[in-house]
């Protein structure tokens, strides 16, 4: 286990990211797919909250692990930076986040870790902005807002 650590952020263990969205990931509903995914998602204050997805028989409205949490997050008031996420599906391969759940990552976490694992091997280790480049968030969007203001 390596402990790990970002600017003036918290001390984590990458490790125990990945036990703890493992862990969630036995929370999953996945009726519909079969494929269950826990999250767990760390704050620069060292917080911690978890999420799984939730499926729905109108495929539409089923909810990611990634954005399950991030949601009970900002739910709580946090309005702080996310330092990691730990991602963690079923099979022996790597699941990284979709598309939707990068982007969600990024407005909360423009610099945050990326943890992706599956139930074997290694985890891939990356960050957002590696899984997603050329990010549309917050600062280029008060770009425009300045423009009309």
């Amino acid at each position: 286990m390596r402990p790990k650590h970002r600017g003036d952020g918290p001390t984590y263990d990458e490790a125990d990211l990945l036990r703890r969205a493992r862990a969630a990931k036995g929370r999953a509903y996945a009726p519909y797919s079969g494929f269950h995914v826990g999250c767990a998602v760390l704050t620069e204050d060292g917080r911690l909250f978890e999420g799984t997805n939730v499926e729905n028989a109108s495929y539409a409205v089923t909810g990611c692990a990634e954005t399950t949490a991030i949601r009970h997050m900002a739910s709580t008031g946090y309005r702080g930076q996310i330092v990691a996420v730990a991602v963690v599906g079923d099979g022996d391969d790597p699941v990284t986040p979709c598309g939707a759940c990068r982007q969600v990552i990024f407005e909360f976490g423009p610099e945050a870790m990326v943890y992706s694992s599956g139930d074997g091997g290694r985890p891939l280790v990356t960050s957002i902005t590696e899984l997603l480049p050329h990010a549309f968030g917050p600062k280029r969007l008060n770009q425009g807002r300045a423009e009309t203001d």
